[in-house]
Protein backbone atom coordinates (compact mmCIF):
# COMPACT_ATOMS: atom_id res chain seq x y z
CA UNK A 1 0.00 0.00 0.00
CA UNK A 2 1.10 3.43 -0.89
CA UNK A 3 1.87 5.72 1.63
CA UNK A 4 -1.21 7.92 2.10
CA UNK A 5 -1.48 11.12 3.86
CA UNK A 6 -1.66 11.65 7.85
CA UNK A 7 -3.38 14.37 10.06
CA UNK A 8 -2.73 14.29 13.77
CA UNK A 9 -6.18 14.50 15.56
CA UNK A 10 -6.63 13.22 19.30
CA UNK A 11 -9.77 12.79 20.26
CA UNK A 12 -11.65 14.42 22.79
CA UNK A 13 -12.67 11.31 24.68
CA UNK A 14 -9.00 10.64 24.90
CA UNK A 15 -7.75 14.25 26.12
CA UNK A 16 -10.93 14.22 28.43
CA UNK A 17 -9.92 11.03 30.14
CA UNK A 18 -6.22 12.27 30.26
CA UNK A 19 -7.08 15.68 32.26
CA UNK A 20 -9.79 13.55 35.25
CA UNK A 21 -6.95 11.32 35.37
CA UNK A 22 -4.52 14.83 36.11
CA UNK A 23 -7.17 15.64 38.46
CA UNK A 24 -6.94 13.11 40.61
CA UNK A 25 -3.29 12.19 41.12
CA UNK A 26 -2.46 10.75 44.18
CA UNK A 27 0.41 12.26 44.88
CA UNK A 28 4.06 10.16 46.71
CA UNK A 29 5.87 11.85 50.03
CA UNK A 30 9.41 13.05 49.78
CA UNK A 31 12.57 13.51 51.68
CA UNK A 32 12.53 16.88 52.65
CA UNK A 33 14.65 19.09 50.99
CA UNK A 34 15.73 15.86 48.24
CA UNK A 35 15.64 17.99 45.06
CA UNK A 36 15.61 15.78 42.39
CA UNK A 37 18.26 13.63 44.39
CA UNK A 38 16.00 10.01 44.69
CA UNK A 39 14.17 11.14 41.48
CA UNK A 40 11.52 13.50 39.75
CA UNK A 41 10.61 16.42 42.10
CA UNK A 42 7.39 16.40 43.79
CA UNK A 43 7.21 20.69 43.48
CA UNK A 44 8.35 20.58 39.70
CA UNK A 45 5.74 17.44 38.95
CA UNK A 46 2.79 19.58 40.69
CA UNK A 47 3.54 22.42 39.12
CA UNK A 48 3.86 20.91 35.50
CA UNK A 49 0.44 19.00 35.95
CA UNK A 50 -0.89 21.58 37.01
CA UNK A 51 -0.27 23.30 33.88
CA UNK A 52 -1.08 20.15 31.69
CA UNK A 53 -4.45 20.64 33.65
CA UNK A 54 -5.03 24.59 33.25
CA UNK A 55 -2.58 25.97 30.94
CA UNK A 56 -1.60 23.27 27.95
CA UNK A 57 -3.42 23.92 24.77
CA UNK A 58 -2.90 20.90 22.81
CA UNK A 59 -4.81 21.74 19.62
CA UNK A 60 -2.35 24.70 19.26
CA UNK A 61 0.35 22.10 19.36
CA UNK A 62 -1.28 19.64 17.30
CA UNK A 63 -2.10 22.44 14.79
CA UNK A 64 2.19 23.18 14.68
CA UNK A 65 2.85 19.37 14.50
CA UNK A 66 0.36 18.99 11.32
CA UNK A 67 2.37 21.99 9.51
CA UNK A 68 4.75 19.25 8.22
CA UNK A 69 3.40 17.16 5.52
CA UNK A 70 2.75 13.48 7.71
CA UNK A 71 1.83 10.37 6.46
CA UNK A 72 1.52 6.07 7.38
CA UNK A 73 2.30 3.59 5.12
CA UNK A 74 2.02 -0.36 5.63
CA UNK A 75 5.30 -1.71 6.39
CA UNK A 76 6.02 -5.37 6.48
CA UNK A 77 2.18 -5.57 8.36
CA UNK A 78 2.86 -2.46 10.50
CA UNK A 79 1.39 0.92 10.36
CA UNK A 80 4.76 3.24 10.15
CA UNK A 81 4.06 7.20 10.81
CA UNK A 82 6.04 9.53 8.99
CA UNK A 83 7.07 13.06 8.21
CA UNK A 84 8.70 13.88 4.54
CA UNK A 85 9.59 17.24 4.13
CA UNK A 86 11.14 17.96 0.42
CA UNK A 87 14.10 19.83 0.24
CA UNK A 88 14.09 23.23 -0.92
CA UNK A 89 17.43 23.41 -3.46
CA UNK A 90 18.88 21.10 -6.23
CA UNK A 91 19.01 17.23 -6.11
CA UNK A 92 18.45 17.41 -2.07
CA UNK A 93 20.10 14.10 0.00
CA UNK A 94 17.74 11.91 1.01
CA UNK A 95 17.95 11.64 4.92
CA UNK A 96 16.33 9.86 7.64
CA UNK A 97 16.52 11.23 11.62
CA UNK A 98 15.24 8.79 13.89
CA UNK A 99 14.38 9.36 17.66
CA UNK A 100 15.31 7.62 20.48
CA UNK A 101 13.29 6.97 23.65
CA UNK A 102 11.96 8.55 25.86
CA UNK A 103 11.57 10.98 22.29
CA UNK A 104 9.23 11.10 19.91
CA UNK A 105 9.48 12.62 16.26
CA UNK A 106 9.09 15.64 17.91
CA UNK A 107 12.67 15.67 18.65
CA UNK A 108 13.26 16.80 15.45
CA UNK A 109 10.62 19.60 14.96
CA UNK A 110 13.24 22.10 14.99
CA UNK A 111 15.82 21.18 13.03
CA UNK A 112 13.52 19.83 10.30
CA UNK A 113 13.74 23.52 8.32
CA UNK A 114 16.96 23.94 8.94
CA UNK A 115 18.13 20.93 6.65
CA UNK A 116 15.06 21.43 4.30
CA UNK A 117 15.73 24.83 3.49
CA UNK A 118 18.97 26.43 4.34
CA UNK A 119 18.61 28.37 2.31
CA UNK A 120 15.84 30.30 4.32
CA UNK A 121 18.21 29.87 7.52
CA UNK A 122 21.61 31.39 6.37
CA UNK A 123 22.49 28.56 4.72
CA UNK A 124 23.47 27.83 1.16
CA UNK A 125 20.82 26.11 -0.90
CA UNK A 126 22.90 23.15 -2.39
CA UNK A 127 23.29 21.56 1.30
CA UNK A 128 19.44 20.76 1.04
CA UNK A 129 17.89 17.32 2.12
CA UNK A 130 14.58 15.51 1.63
CA UNK A 131 13.62 15.00 5.04
CA UNK A 132 12.13 11.68 6.77
CA UNK A 133 11.38 11.59 10.25
CA UNK A 134 9.76 8.52 11.18
CA UNK A 135 7.70 7.25 13.95
CA UNK A 136 9.27 4.11 15.33
CA UNK A 137 6.92 1.03 15.24
CA UNK A 138 6.03 1.26 18.98
CA UNK A 139 6.07 4.84 19.46
CA UNK A 140 3.79 7.46 18.90
CA UNK A 141 0.90 7.95 15.62
CA UNK A 142 2.61 3.95 14.36
CA UNK A 143 1.20 0.70 14.76
CA UNK A 144 1.76 -0.66 18.51
CA UNK A 145 3.12 -4.57 17.86
CA UNK A 146 1.47 -6.86 20.12
CA UNK A 147 3.45 -9.73 19.05
CA UNK A 148 7.27 -10.58 20.29
CA UNK A 149 10.70 -9.67 17.96
CA UNK A 150 10.24 -5.51 17.09
CA UNK A 151 14.05 -5.69 17.99
CA UNK A 152 16.60 -2.27 16.65
CA UNK A 153 16.82 -4.96 13.87
CA UNK A 154 13.68 -5.39 12.96
CA UNK A 155 13.08 -1.67 13.43
CA UNK A 156 16.08 -1.25 10.89
CA UNK A 157 14.58 -3.38 8.01
CA UNK A 158 11.20 -2.17 7.86
CA UNK A 159 13.19 1.71 8.27
CA UNK A 160 14.84 0.08 5.05
CA UNK A 161 11.46 -0.97 3.15
CA UNK A 162 9.82 2.01 3.86
CA UNK A 163 12.69 4.27 1.96
CA UNK A 164 13.39 2.02 -0.77
CA UNK A 165 10.33 0.34 -1.80
CA UNK A 166 7.19 3.23 -0.29
CA UNK A 167 9.23 6.20 -0.84
CA UNK A 168 11.62 5.31 -4.27
CA UNK A 169 15.03 6.45 -2.81
CA UNK A 170 17.97 3.73 -4.06
CA UNK A 171 19.93 5.19 -1.69
CA UNK A 172 19.94 7.26 1.46
CA UNK A 173 21.50 9.12 4.58
CA UNK A 174 20.95 8.71 8.31
CA UNK A 175 21.10 10.22 11.65
CA UNK A 176 20.10 8.41 14.18
CA UNK A 177 19.94 9.44 17.79
CA UNK A 178 20.09 6.95 21.13
CA UNK A 179 17.67 3.61 19.94
CA UNK A 180 17.58 5.84 16.60
CA UNK A 181 21.50 5.14 16.44
CA UNK A 182 21.65 1.74 17.32
CA UNK A 183 18.95 1.47 14.31
CA UNK A 184 21.37 3.33 11.98
CA UNK A 185 24.41 1.33 13.17
CA UNK A 186 22.84 -2.07 11.64
CA UNK A 187 21.26 -0.25 8.60
CA UNK A 188 24.91 0.62 7.61
CA UNK A 189 26.12 -2.83 8.51
CA UNK A 190 23.38 -4.75 6.59
CA UNK A 191 22.87 -2.20 3.71
CA UNK A 192 26.20 -0.20 3.12
CA UNK A 193 25.16 0.13 -0.80
CA UNK A 194 21.83 2.00 0.36
CA UNK A 195 23.08 4.22 2.86
CA UNK A 196 25.43 7.09 1.68
CA UNK A 197 26.59 8.43 5.48
CA UNK A 198 25.59 8.12 8.79
CA UNK A 199 25.60 10.68 11.55
CA UNK A 200 25.78 10.11 15.21
CA UNK A 201 26.35 11.95 18.74
CA UNK A 202 28.66 9.15 19.38
CA UNK A 203 28.86 6.40 22.40
CA UNK A 204 28.92 2.94 21.27
CA UNK A 205 27.94 0.62 24.15
CA UNK A 206 30.16 -2.52 24.56
CA UNK A 207 28.33 -5.65 23.16
CA UNK A 208 30.56 -8.28 23.80
CA UNK A 209 34.06 -8.86 25.63
CA UNK A 210 36.33 -5.57 25.84
CA UNK A 211 39.43 -6.23 23.44
CA UNK A 212 42.11 -7.37 24.47
CA UNK A 213 44.71 -3.79 23.25
CA UNK A 214 42.85 -1.17 25.40
CA UNK A 215 44.64 1.70 25.94
CA UNK A 216 44.92 3.29 29.29
CA UNK A 217 42.51 6.17 27.65
CA UNK A 218 39.70 3.64 26.31
CA UNK A 219 39.72 1.65 30.07
CA UNK A 220 38.90 5.03 31.63
CA UNK A 221 35.98 5.76 29.14
CA UNK A 222 34.03 1.87 29.91
CA UNK A 223 34.82 2.49 32.94
CA UNK A 224 33.05 5.78 33.41
CA UNK A 225 30.51 4.28 30.92
CA UNK A 226 30.01 1.44 33.86
CA UNK A 227 29.88 4.02 36.40
CA UNK A 228 26.73 5.82 34.66
CA UNK A 229 24.88 2.66 34.30
CA UNK A 230 25.81 1.68 38.30
CA UNK A 231 24.18 5.37 38.60
CA UNK A 232 21.48 6.21 35.61
CA UNK A 233 20.59 3.45 33.96
CA UNK A 234 18.52 1.59 35.71
CA UNK A 235 15.46 2.31 33.28
CA UNK A 236 17.34 0.39 30.55
CA UNK A 237 17.87 -2.63 32.93
CA UNK A 238 13.97 -2.71 34.30
CA UNK A 239 13.14 -1.90 30.56
CA UNK A 240 15.25 -4.74 28.75
CA UNK A 241 14.07 -7.16 31.37
CA UNK A 242 10.72 -6.24 32.94
CA UNK A 243 8.85 -3.67 31.15
CA UNK A 244 5.52 -5.00 31.32
CA UNK A 245 5.76 -4.56 35.36
CA UNK A 246 6.62 -0.36 35.33
CA UNK A 247 3.85 -0.65 31.98
CA UNK A 248 0.77 -0.67 34.12
CA UNK A 249 1.43 2.35 36.67
CA UNK A 250 2.65 4.57 33.50
CA UNK A 251 -0.67 3.70 31.06
CA UNK A 252 -2.53 4.49 34.38
CA UNK A 253 -1.27 7.37 35.39
CA UNK A 254 -0.48 10.38 33.44
CA UNK A 255 1.34 11.88 36.30
CA UNK A 256 3.35 8.63 36.69
CA UNK A 257 4.21 8.82 32.53
CA UNK A 258 5.05 12.78 33.11
CA UNK A 259 7.58 11.74 36.69
CA UNK A 260 9.17 8.60 34.60
CA UNK A 261 9.52 11.18 31.38
CA UNK A 262 10.82 13.90 32.60
CA UNK A 263 13.37 13.31 35.11
CA UNK A 264 15.50 12.37 31.85
CA UNK A 265 14.93 14.93 29.69
CA UNK A 266 16.53 16.53 32.96
CA UNK A 267 19.45 13.95 33.39
CA UNK A 268 20.30 13.67 29.87
CA UNK A 269 20.35 17.36 28.84
CA UNK A 270 22.47 20.56 28.85
CA UNK A 271 20.47 22.16 31.57
CA UNK A 272 22.18 22.51 34.71
CA UNK A 273 19.09 21.39 36.57
CA UNK A 274 16.99 23.48 35.55
CA UNK A 275 15.45 21.10 32.17
CA UNK A 276 12.88 24.06 31.07
CA UNK A 277 16.14 25.98 30.24
CA UNK A 278 16.14 23.54 27.27
CA UNK A 279 12.30 22.41 27.22
CA UNK A 280 9.38 24.82 27.66
CA UNK A 281 6.42 23.16 29.47
CA UNK A 282 4.85 23.14 26.03
CA UNK A 283 7.28 20.86 24.65
CA UNK A 284 7.61 18.25 27.39
CA UNK A 285 4.11 17.88 27.70
CA UNK A 286 3.44 17.87 23.87
CA UNK A 287 5.59 14.99 24.04
CA UNK A 288 3.93 13.12 27.01
CA UNK A 289 0.70 13.65 25.28
CA UNK A 290 1.40 12.07 22.59
CA UNK A 291 2.87 8.90 24.56
CA UNK A 292 -0.59 9.27 26.52
CA UNK A 293 -2.70 9.45 24.26
CA UNK A 294 -1.43 7.16 21.72
CA UNK A 295 -0.73 4.36 24.52
CA UNK A 296 2.95 3.49 23.88
CA UNK A 297 4.56 3.54 26.86
CA UNK A 298 4.61 -0.23 26.59
CA UNK A 299 5.17 -0.90 23.69
CA UNK A 300 8.44 2.00 23.51
CA UNK A 301 9.84 0.29 26.44
CA UNK A 302 9.56 -2.67 24.90
CA UNK A 303 12.27 -2.27 22.70
CA UNK A 304 14.94 -2.55 24.96
CA UNK A 305 13.86 -6.11 25.73
CA UNK A 306 13.17 -7.12 22.22
CA UNK A 307 17.03 -5.91 21.31
CA UNK A 308 19.00 -7.52 23.95
CA UNK A 309 17.94 -10.72 22.95
CA UNK A 310 18.80 -9.83 19.44
CA UNK A 311 21.95 -8.30 19.25
CA UNK A 312 24.39 -10.85 17.81
CA UNK A 313 24.37 -9.38 14.37
CA UNK A 314 25.91 -6.02 15.78
CA UNK A 315 28.59 -8.22 17.50
CA UNK A 316 32.27 -7.33 16.46
CA UNK A 317 31.03 -5.78 12.87
CA UNK A 318 32.64 -2.78 11.86
CA UNK A 319 30.40 0.07 9.76
CA UNK A 320 32.74 0.83 6.67
CA UNK A 321 30.13 3.51 5.67
CA UNK A 322 31.48 7.00 6.21
CA UNK A 323 30.29 8.52 9.41
CA UNK A 324 29.98 11.78 11.39
CA UNK A 325 30.05 11.77 15.17
CA UNK A 326 29.35 15.58 16.69
CA UNK A 327 30.27 15.04 20.68
CA UNK A 328 28.15 16.82 23.05
CA UNK A 329 29.22 17.71 26.36
CA UNK A 330 26.23 16.95 28.16
CA UNK A 331 25.65 13.37 26.25
CA UNK A 332 24.81 10.15 28.32
CA UNK A 333 28.85 9.13 28.35
CA UNK A 334 31.02 11.45 26.38
CA UNK A 335 32.33 9.27 23.24
CA UNK A 336 36.19 8.70 22.57
CA UNK A 337 37.32 8.95 19.26
CA UNK A 338 39.73 6.21 19.06
CA UNK A 339 36.78 3.60 21.10
CA UNK A 340 34.93 4.91 17.78
CA UNK A 341 37.37 4.58 15.23
CA UNK A 342 37.23 0.77 16.39
CA UNK A 343 33.33 0.33 15.10
CA UNK A 344 33.29 3.11 12.48
CA UNK A 345 34.73 4.84 9.37
CA UNK A 346 34.94 7.88 11.14
CA UNK A 347 35.65 10.59 8.59
CA UNK A 348 34.23 13.63 10.48
CA UNK A 349 34.18 14.65 14.40
CA UNK A 350 33.01 17.84 15.85
CA UNK A 351 33.60 18.16 19.72
CA UNK A 352 30.23 20.53 20.28
CA UNK A 353 30.30 23.73 22.78
CA UNK A 354 27.26 22.83 24.29
CA UNK A 355 24.78 20.26 24.55
CA UNK A 356 23.79 16.80 25.16
CA UNK A 357 21.61 13.83 24.32
CA UNK A 358 18.54 15.19 23.01
CA UNK A 359 21.08 17.50 20.37
CA UNK A 360 18.87 18.13 17.51
CA UNK A 361 16.10 19.99 20.08
CA UNK A 362 18.50 21.19 22.08
CA UNK A 363 20.91 22.46 19.60
CA UNK A 364 19.47 22.40 16.04
CA UNK A 365 21.84 24.98 14.65
CA UNK A 366 24.93 23.44 15.60
CA UNK A 367 23.75 19.78 14.35
CA UNK A 368 22.59 21.00 11.24
CA UNK A 369 25.70 23.32 10.75
CA UNK A 370 27.70 19.73 11.08
CA UNK A 371 25.76 17.42 9.47
CA UNK A 372 25.76 20.16 6.09
CA UNK A 373 29.67 19.66 6.72
CA UNK A 374 29.76 16.01 7.31
CA UNK A 375 27.60 15.11 4.06
CA UNK A 376 28.73 18.13 1.42
CA UNK A 377 31.49 15.98 0.30
CA UNK A 378 29.23 12.99 -0.89
CA UNK A 379 26.74 15.18 -2.85
CA UNK A 380 26.71 14.12 -6.52
CA UNK A 381 27.70 16.40 -9.24
CA UNK A 382 25.60 19.32 -9.65
CA UNK A 383 23.83 18.75 -6.38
Amino acid sequence: MSPEPFTIKIPKEILNDMYERLAMTRWPDEVAGAGWEYGSNLAYLKDLIGYWQEGFDWPAQESALNRFPHFRAQVDGCGIHFIHERGRGTNPIPLVLLHGWPATFTQMQKIIPLLTDPKGHGGDPGDSFDVIVPSLPGFGFSDRPTGPGMSCIRMGEMIHTLMTRELGYSQYAIRGSDIGATITQYLAQAHPESITGIHLNGGTPLMGPPPADLSSEEQQFLGAGQRWMMTEGAYCMLNATKPQTLAYGLTDSPAGLAAWIVEKFRAWSDCSGNVETRFTKDELLTNLTIYWATGTINSSCRVYYETMRNMSPFIGKYVDVPTGMAQFPKDLAPALRSWEERFYNIQHWTDMPRGGHFAEHEEPGLLAGDMREFFRPMRRPGQ
